[in-house]
């Protein structure tokens, strides 16, 4: 299976914001990837109004992902926002492609180091695994990865690959946090895991306010050994990776951590 991260920067124009969406993907597919991951707040970066562009997955926004995945001809995971209903928002992946339509709700929320998201997004409960190119995937968004169970839970539901889809927030030891926390995340499920997130907004020249979560770049793709497979820096880029699923059942039986779970 070939993944790709394309690691972008996020402002407050949804338009343009699918721009970057078509033209990564049109390189993702160019380098033949079965699935393209974009990060969280793909849609709007954190920071601007979410309520104003959200969405529902039938929207013209989502349409245009789906017109960008059918034309490539591949299943782009992209992070956009959705009406809750209770004047809030949804912070939802969308998953689309050929033979492929979900929806991901993000489980946690990120209440850390003075910034609510539960303020302003409601939170989903159910996880998500979809057959991409053959091969089961999970979806997760950022501060999900803080929470081994929930990699635990989409390894039991069949995930092979999972992909984390983030707008990481920055600050001392943040970037350290995230290899070390994707690391970890493989090695508990012994799964592949994709972690996309938003570049840096500073490497493009864009100075970021406040306390919402931006980006720290540092994409990377990590093997179920905990082993990292191939990564980027702080800036945008595209970061193509081929995993195998068939090494899973070697690295299971030497290593069955999901066996031996007594809890």
């Amino acid at each position: 299976m070939r993944l790709a991260l394309a690691q972008i920067v996020s402002g407050p124009d949804p338009a343009a914001n699918l721009a970057q969406v078509a033209g990564r993907t049109r390189e993702a597919a160019d380098a033949g990837a079965d699935l393209v991951l974009f990060p969280e707040a793909t849609m709007r970066a954190f920071g601007h109004d979410l309520t104003g562009v959200a969405e529902p997955l039938d929207g013209p926004w989502a349409d245009g992902v789906r017109q960008v995945a059918a034309d490539a001809g591949v299943v782009v995971a992209a992070g956009m926002f959705t009406p809750a209903g209770d004047g809030r928002v949804t912070n939802t992946l969308l998953v689309t492609g050929p033979g492929v339509e979900a929806a991901y709700a993000k489980i946690h929320l990120f209440d850390a180091y003075g910034f609510a998201e539960s303020d302003t997004v409601a939170a989903g409960d159910e996880p998500l695994v979809v057959e991409v190119a053959g091969v089961p995937v999970g979806f997760t968004t950022c501060y999900d990865v803080r929470f081994p169970g929930l990699y635990t839970a989409l390894a039991d539901r069949g995930a092979r690959v999972v992909a984390v889809c983030a707008s990481w927030g920055a600050g001392p030891g943040k970037v350290e946090q995230w290899e070390l926390l994707v690391r970890a995340r493989a090695l508990d499920a012994t799964v592949f895991v994709a972690a996309c997130g938003q570049a840096d907004p500073a490497t493009t020249g864009v100075t970021s306010s406040g306390r919402a979560p931006t980006g720290v770049g540092h994409s990377l793709v990590v093997g179920p050994t905990g082993v990292v497979r191939a990564g980027l820096g702080d800036g945008p880029g595209l970061l193509v990776a081929d995993v195998d699923p068939g090494e899973l059942a070697a690295v299971r039986q030497a290593l069955p951590v999901l066996a031996n779970r007594r809890f």
